[in-house]
């Protein structure tokens, strides 16, 4: 590996683990042994919620015979995990909250390019330009809003309009959340860095309720203990799920930014595989698995995302995929992880 490449492994890895998220997580894949091409054992780093989609990689096992070691994790954790073993990881591949990780990861050249007939399922918007990650699940980000606390009328319509002081600790935020930190790389990469510092300043300037993830931030919203909450729409419908009931009984509710506002942003949960599984039948079913019409449905009906490839109708209670107003970003350059993060600590959001 060059000296450049190196050091590059090096920033990222120690970026990420001084923004306080050592690698860490559960899974049982801790020193293991990488398996065999075709072993019917596959390693799995998934940054996405054990809660969400551990029933879906159980049923891929039940159908395969394929034993998935998962490690859990946030999504930020997992890639500096992969950077900091590098050739050494077990991993064979890596299920990811977000299209910036999955992008960190691709800069590193640690992914193998995923057959073109698994990428053709997806549109171009939702994958790598060169095949390295495809994505499995898509998601906008939206206000959740209390509707008791904040009329509609009085919703902002942009994003940015959160730093004024009538928000002043009004608002909740995850800044360790993977979501959140493609959220502020798609604010650099619309509007320059400067309007991401500001953004951040201003926020912080608002003394937030500072939360773990988005699903804590959403029961809150519908506590009433926290006017709005930036999260990704589908936490509403995972919420109401624990809650026994559906998201139109909640007191939490959804606002979709307008008119291609970074707030609006579109992103998707994806999968990657390393190059050490390119010719692993095992790791190529997991792909298939994730792209076929079982899982694209289980997306929908059950952890409430958009399905990303063609024919499987989306989830309830929101606007169609194709009717969002989402900014024009190229989910291939939210791939600034390590910059990011150093901006969202600077900023005061993290100690």
């Amino acid at each position: 590996m060059p000296v450049s490449a190196r050091r590059s492994t090096a920033t990222l890895a120690a970026g990420l683990l001084s923004f306080g998220l050592a690698a860490c997580g559960s899974g049982g894949t801790e020193n293991a042994d990488p398996g065999k091409p075709g072993d019917k054992t596959i390693t799995v780093y998934s940054g996405r919620n054990e809660q969400l989609v551990k029933p879906l990689l159980d049923r891929f096992s039940e159908q395969t015979g394929i034993t998935v070691k998962t490690r859990y994790a946030t999504t930020a954790q997992l890639a500096a995990q992969l950077v900091e073993e590098g050739d050494r990881s077990p991993a064979d591949a890596f299920f990811a909250q977000d299209a910036g990780a999955l992008g960190a990861v691709t800069k590193r050249n640690m992914f193998a390019p995923l057959p073109a007939e698994a990428v053709a399922k997806v549109p171009q918007t939702y994958r790598s330009r060169g095949g390295e990650w495809v994505g499995v699940s898509a998601r906008s980000r939206v206000l959740a809003y209390h509707a008791d606390s904040v009329p509609a009328a009085e919703l902002p319509k942009s994003v940015f309009e959160l730093t004024d002081p009538k928000w002043k600790g009004k608002i909740g935020v995850a800044p360790t959340n993977a979501s959140f930190q493609a959220f502020v790389t798609a604010i650099k990469v619309q509007h320059g860095e400067a309007k991401a510092k500001e953004f951040l300043t201003g926020l912080a300037a608002n003394e937030p309720q500072i939360r773990e993830n988005n699903i804590k931030i959403v029961e809150d919203v519908h506590a009433g203990t926290v006017p709005v909450g930036l999260v990704n729409h589908y936490y509403l419908g995972e919420v109401a799920k624990e809650q026994g009931t559906t998201p139109d009984a909640l007191k939490a509710k959804l606002h979709f930014f307008p008119d291609g506002d970074t707030g609006a942003l579109v992103n998707v949960a994806g999968v990657g595989v390393l190059k050490r599984s390119a010719e692993d039948p095992d790791t190529r079913a997991f792909v298939d698995f994730l792209l076929s019409a079982e899982s694209q449905k289980y997306f929908a009906e059950q952890t409430f995302e958009y399905p990303v490839v063609d024919g499987v109708a989306g989830p309830v209670g929101v606007p169609p995929l194709a009717d969002l107003d989402s900014p024009d970003i190229d989910l291939n350059d939210l791939d600034t992880l390590d910059a990011t993060i150093a901006l969202i600590k600077d900023s005061g959001l993290v100690p």
